[in-house]
């Protein structure tokens, strides 16, 4: 059996950094390949990158439905754990795989039917739509990998081993970072696939990240039993109490991604280049926004593990732990933004109107990045709890006002295409801000599952 980390006991500062640094080491190799992909796609020219940009938001779509699964299998695996009753946790943890499964075969099916018919939803111009739909359609097939990968992440996660899973993550996205050129340029004897070839990349990754996960369950990397996981039949109502556990969340995913849908359409009006920026900056942002999701995760497993174990005050004392941690991240994060815009976005692009668009939105983010860090490590701890209605209600309303907002300030107060970057800046801050002082009352230390 793997070394399971003790996070009911110990000095809490030690315990969120051991339990942490696996997971930001995946999490940093996820943020290279994201940069590696649009990078090497940059040098098809500006249409492609557009394309990659707005299938972006299709597959952020697919990973809020994704929460679904992995929360509810955080938060009740957890408990199991730190009550010590690992029958319990296997047994969740088989309902969860089946589910995965199920989900992940649906929308393989549904996206690679749907994949044009979405791009000309987004209004992406004919090339762009046509370059996007190929990347999709590859993305869609390796789709179920995805699911039962982060299924047997968050598995392995909430029974407090963040290394073994990591092992997989890394390896995947090694691959990947270099599998890219070879087959977006047809280098060697690889074909030259364009767009598509960055997806198939990606899809293979995933899956030999898959076959990693099951050598690490066999070598006994998992500290209960998943054997005969297949010859589980369906538990409706133990997937339903999943459900009721994960749907707010992803709702709240799903609300925050499918207004990104019309927000491109806003960014679209400014042409492709504005696209190509949004790119650049969605990247750029995700090296904070991947180290705040990382310490999201751990501290979900740490409040999930320490309520298990009857220890509120300790999950408490974990929750807020994190929080200073991602604060000082995501400080370093906002002052290279803002005082180095027009270099960092100068490394991603050679087009002057490309290049402009993208500082002014790099610059503008920079003042949002520690509330985001907030915002994102505190929805894990509620997560973490059961207790998914709180962030739900704060961020679906915040996420709606964007799009008045965006128009307001992009065609009343003629602001342009920086009037949708501001948006996205204070909407951050009023999210964290109610969620913070939501999260002090306390009331998700009660929360029975």
């Amino acid at each position: 059996m793997a070394k399971i980390e003790h996070i009911t006991e110990g000095p809490i500062f030690s315990t969120i950094l051991r339990l942490a640094w696996p997971l930001l080491a995946s999490m940093f190799l996820e943020f290279m390949m994201s940069i590696a992909n649009y990078f090497w796609v940059g040098f098809l020219g500006t249409p492609e990158q557009d394309a990659v940009t707005t299938s972006i938001i299709v597959t952020w779509t697919v990973y809020a439905t994704i929460s679904i699964i992995v929360i509810g299998i955080t938060a009740l695996v957890s408990r199991a754990i730190g009550a010590k009753d690992k029958e319990k946790a296997a047994y969740i943890s088989k309902q969860g795989i089946l589910m995965a499964i199920g989900v992940g075969a649906f929308f393989t099916v549904v996206g690679i039917i749907m994949a044009p018919h979405i791009m000309k939803f987004l209004k992406a111009d004919p090339q762009v739509a046509a370059l996007g739909a190929s990347y999709l359609r590859v993305y869609f097939i390796g789709i179920g990998f995805f699911y039962i990968n982060d299924a047997l992440g968050a598995i392995f996660r909430a029974s407090g081993n963040t290394r073994s899973p990591m092992f997989s993550y890394v390896t995947a996205t090694l691959l990947n970072i270099v599998l890219d050129p070879f087959l977006i340029f047809g280098w060697g004897p690889f074909p030259r696939l364009g767009v598509a070839g960055a997806a198939t990349a990606t899809v293979i990754s995933v899956f030999i990240g898959f076959i990693i996960f099951l050598w690490l369950i066999l070598k006994g990397k998992l500290d209960f039993s998943l054997a005969g996981w297949y010859r589980n039949h369906p538990d409706f109502q133990m997937m339903l109490k999943m459900l009721k556990i994960g749907i707010p969340i992803s709702i709240q995913n799903i609300t925050f991604v499918c207004i990104y849908w019309f927000i491109i359409q806003m960014v679209h009006q400014f042409g492709s280049s504005a696209g190509a920026a949004m790119g650049i900056g969605n990247r750029l942002e995700a090296l904070s926004y991947l180290v705040a999701f990382g310490f999201s995760v751990d501290t979900s497993t740490l409040v999930g593990q320490n309520l298990g174990a009857k220890q509120p005050e300790r999950a408490a004392k974990c929750a807020w732990g994190s929080v200073g941690i991602i604060i000082i991240e995501t400080f370093i994060v906002s002052i290279t933004f803002v005082c180095f815009p027009d270099f960092i976005t100068s490394i991603f692009t050679s087009d002057p109107k490309v290049h402009k668009i993208a500082s002014d939105y790099v610059f503008i983010l920079g003042l949002s990045q520690i509330f985001m860090g907030i915002e994102i490590v505190l929805e894990g701890a509620f997560s973490g709890a059961g207790d998914t209605l709180p962030p739900m209600t704060v961020s679906i309303p915040w996420s709606i006002a964007r799009l008045p907002m965006a128009y307001y300030f992009c065609f009343v107060l003629d602001m342009g295409i920086n009037g949708i970057w501001w948006t996205l800046t204070i909407t951050s801050f009023f999210k964290a801000v109610i969620l913070f002082f939501w999260f002090r009352r306390g009331n998700w230390k009660n929360k029975a599952l």
